[in-house]
């Protein structure tokens, strides 16, 4: 199983307000295991804490914005993406502004202090969200849409639309976010001439210039408007005859601002609070859709303590029934555990398959064979037996006594040929040979039962 990680060492960015135009200093620093990505706002009375989550999302106009009551951040996005694409999946955010400083309108410069300051390993494991079945959100007035599809890795397909003759439509696509730092990190937001002035009288845009977004002008506006823009925004003046790009910088790319917007993809997402094992196809993307996205995984992640394990029967077992027969000292008929598919060091994963041949059948009940509930919750408790006996050295000389079992819940029947998948882990760490855990046993994608063990490790005489 793969680790969380987190930074080995603090770094500091300076940087203006692309909105605010305020001079911004932002820290990032190291956090401890399941903290996620949290935003502290330092300049303010108490330094309030926001998740970066999103469902704290209160406006999505030229970017993401995360909110608390009445503190907010904005503009937070690029900065997620380089965390969320070098696996950075513990880290706390303090920024003296209520914005990100814009920096070169990329992620390049995140990822480059990430790299240079280096990850560290955490003991818990990643919590992936892995995408079972197609999650599509749309909005029928722009014509934006986000599909979310099962996929063995996270993978982006962005795809742009504009009515424009410079970037009439576009796409751009990562496969593996190993790929993220060369392909689409530099990658830089862009605007068209034709929104500067309504972004200005909306009160945004007070930082930006020439050298932190691409500005397109494509339609032709009097050489006095023209002007009087290139003073607003500090570049000299351009003849409104000829349009192109306006920035001093060339396009990285043919396709940069459909790289981009995979890039906002990218840190909106991040906002899941899980990484993701899934592919993201967006046509038309922007941060108000993509967070409808986020938000529906973020429902459902809400909905289940637990996702269910994937279960792959033409895998080989981590343990099949001849070493667990080595490891448990239970037999027929009481041995209730087929296989150990996944085991790591807080967690397993085990499967019981159950036949109508299965002697509790006999009277339980004749007429309609029901699993009792104790028997699933003993299963389950053989399973977890499995993760603490692999904690030890020489496991074959050590049993394990359940000495308490708790919130015990059973939310379905089991009944002959339903297949047990069984997920327990570990609440805290084991200390003075007691260990507890908690542990969910499912059937499909339903979970049918779940309980806390609290266990000892008692070495044989």
């Amino acid at each position: 199983m793969e680790k969380q990680k987190t930074l080995k060492d603090s770094f500091t960015l300076k940087g203006k307000g692309l909105h605010t135009g305020l001079p911004i200093t932002i820290t990032f620093n190291p956090a401890p295991e399941n903290h996620g990505y949290k935003i502290k706002r330092v300049d303010l009375e108490d330094q309030p804490v926001i998740d970066a989550l999103a469902e704290n999302v209160g406006a999505t106009q030229r970017g993401t914005v995360l909110m608390k009551g009445d503190v907010h951040v904005s503009t937070v996005e690029h900065a997620m993406a380089a965390l969320y694409a070098l696996q950075v999946d513990n880290c706390l955010i303090e920024v003296n502004a209520p914005e990100f400083p814009i920096l070169d309108g990329s992620a390049l410069e995140y990822v480059r202090e990430i790299n240079r300051v280096g990850l560290v390993e955490q003991n818990a494991d990643r919590d992936f969200f892995i995408v079972r079945r197609k999650i599509e959100v749309k909005d029928e007035e722009t014509g934006s849409k986000l599909i979310l599809l099962p996929d063995e890795n996270f993978c982006v397909n962005s795809f742009i639309e504009f009515e424009s003759t410079f970037i009439p439509n576009q796409s751009a696509t990562l496969d593996d976010l190993s790929d993220f730092e060369k392909d689409i990190a530099s990658s830089r937001t862009f605007v068209f001439v034709r929104e500067i002035q309504k972004l200005l009288e909306a009160g945004l845009i007070k930082g930006g210039d020439l050298d932190n977004a691409i500005v397109i002008y494509e339609r032709q506006i009097s050489q006095e408007e023209l002007d009087k823009l290139g003073d607003l925004l500090g570049v000299p003046h351009k003849n409104a005859s000829e349009p192109g790009y306006l920035n001093h910088k060339p396009l990285q790319y043919p396709n940069e601002p459909a790289r981009h917007k995979l890039l906002d993809i990218i840190g909106d997402m991040a906002l899941i609070g899980k990484p993701i094992k899934g592919r993201v196809i967006g046509t038309r993307p922007g941060h108000k859709i993509n967070n409808q996205l986020a938000r529906v995984v973020r429902k459902q992640i809400k909905q289940n303590d637990v996702q269910p394990p994937i279960y792959d029967v033409n895998k080989e077992p981590v343990l099949d029934i001849n070493k667990i027969k080595d490891l448990l000292p239970h037999r027929y008929p009481f041995l209730m555990v087929d296989k150990i598919i996944e085991i790591g060091q807080s967690h397993v994963v085990g499967v019981k398959n159950i036949t109508v041949n299965e002697p509790f059948f006999m009277g339980h009940f004749p007429q309609e064979p029901v699993m009792p509930g104790v028997l699933q919750v003993e299963a389950m408790a053989q399973v977890g037996g499995l993760l603490v006996l692999s904690s030890v050295e020489e496991p074959e000389r050590y049993s394990t006594y359940f000495l308490k079992i708790d919130n015990v819940k059973f939310r379905q029947k089991v009944i002959p040929g339903d297949t047990l998948i069984f997920r327990l882990d570990m609440i805290s760490e084991i200390r003075r040979g007691i260990a507890i855990m908690k542990g969910y046993a499912f059937v499909g994608e339903k979970v049918v039962s779940e309980a806390e063990f609290t266990a000892q490790i008692v070495k044989n005489k």
